[in-house]
């Protein structure tokens, strides 16, 4: 098992949606955070909560290329949030009992859309938003999120920019990143015998990330040679010229940095064509066992490798697992997503709605302000579905919530642990 932590980083990616009831009568909305003080004195609720509901929102993408994944962004949430509504809500640090209220936004992968439903949510008085997939979505309406004083946290992105407290106060990744998913593999690598390794990376943030984290780890190795290094846009539809031309360079490793699903399976079906057969590494948010890899014929190949932080509900080592059954009934239940889930967005969600759950016991006021402070007190919390060595930690400045990593191995059907890179 190889496991990595991540040092003055942090990643992201999570933004929850739901529609906010109205705000109690004599509470002040303002544009901020809603700290003031009511004309009786006591403190003024943001908007978004009231003394029985608290709104998420969640925008991502719901339709398009990374639809599958951004789906799981919701249904995991919901899942959570669920369960707990039907146990009759979650008791906060006040006091007071609530019912967590969530809805999805679709941005489509689409910055401006993204955009839009920030102004959306803004509009329907949500409290927060949280579990949003996607960098170039969740970067579009940062800044707007930081002047409106509205919190943008455990979002699903990696981008470090997101977890630096000083530039954005408001928010608060939530998974490993890029950087830290790149580097755990290059060290594993780098510990591996010889290897000629081949490169190909979306051109940018989310890409270069990844990229920048391997080389790295492997700076300094002698057994490792870059012999190709390609880039493509994310608005692609074809890679199969860059496939071809690092085909040729003999490489017996390819990192390949891809965010966009049906890529990945073509990239996987069109080294196979060219004859091509190295070992792989995906990122997390693309390597799905049923939804890429199985579609891909990834078994043909010598080793695809990942990272994870997540159980694995097709896993035959996590069958029988509680918090997998408990987890897969809920997801059937309240996150209206019936099958076993394709993509670990659904069991990072669900994560996500845990850890909001710690804070919400900690707020003694009803207002974002609050809620900022008590998000970034979490600590070492073992949230629902983690692997053992990983743990949820908002306290380090610069880090994301979660900033462990385990190497894993395709086995035909999931992952096991990687010893080795061969």
């Amino acid at each position: 098992m190889s496991t990595l932590r991540t040092k003055a980083r942090v990643t992201s990616v999570v933004a929850g949606i739901g529609i906010v009831a109205l705000l109690a009568a004599g509470c002040s909305r303002g544009g901020d955070s809603g700290g003031g003080e009511s004309t009786d004195g006591a403190v003024a609720n943001s908007p978004g909560i009231t003394d029985t509901t608290l709104t998420l929102g969640v925008s991502t993408p719901l339709s398009g290329a990374t639809a599958g994944p951004g789906t799981c962004t919701v249904a995991g949430l919901a899942a959570y949030m669920g369960a707990r509504n039907a146990e009759g809500g979650i008791e906060f640090g006040d006091g007071k009992t609530r019912t967590i209220e969530v809805k999805s936004y679709d941005d489509a992968y689409d910055p401006q859309k993204a955009l839009a439903n920030f102004q959306q949510m803004v509009a329907d008085d949500v409290f927060a938003a949280t579990s949003g997939l996607g960098t170039p979505t969740n970067r579009a309406w940062r800044e707007a999120a930081i002047d409106e004083e509205f919190p943008q946290v455990l979002i699903m992105t990696g981008d470090p920019l997101f977890s630096d407290p000083e530039e954005s106060p408001w928010q608060l990744g939530f998974v490993p990143v890029y950087q830290n998913e790149g580097a755990a593999f290059g060290e594993l690598l780098a510990e591996s015998g010889d290897h000629k390794v081949a490169i190909l990376y979306q051109n940018d943030d989310y890409g270069q990330g990844y990229v920048e984290g391997f080389k790295e780890a492997v700076a300094g190795a002698s057994n490792i040679e870059i012999v190709g290094e390609l880039s493509y846009e994310a608005t692609d539809t074809s890679v199969d010229a860059q496939l071809t031309e690092l085909a040729a360079t003999g490489a017996d490793v390819f990192f390949n940095a891809m965010s966009i699903t049906p890529l990945v399976i073509s990239s996987l079906q069109k080294a196979q064509e060219l004859g091509w057969l190295p070992s792989w590494f995906l990122p997390s948010n693309t390597s799905s066992p049923t939804a890429i890899l199985q579609p891909g014929n990834a078994a043909a190949f010598p080793g695809v490798y990942s990272v994870s932080f997540s159980k694995a509900p097709a896993s035959p080592a996590f069958a029988e697992d509680e918090d997998v059954v408990t987890f897969l009934s809920d997801l059937k239940e309240y996150g209206d997503y019936p099958d076993p889930p394709a993509f670990p967005h659904c069991m990072w969600s669900y994560m996500i709605g845990a850890t909001l759950e710690q804070v919400f016991q900690n707020m003694t006021e009803p207002t974002r302000d609050d809620f900022m402070l008590h998000l970034r007190e979490v600590t070492d919390f073992e949230a629902p579905l983690m692997l053992p060595g990983t743990a949820v930690n908002t306290t380090v400045p610069g880090e994301p919530a979660v900033s462990s990593v385990i190497v894993q191995k395709y086995n035909g059907t999931g992952y096991s642990d990687a010893d080795s890179i061969g």
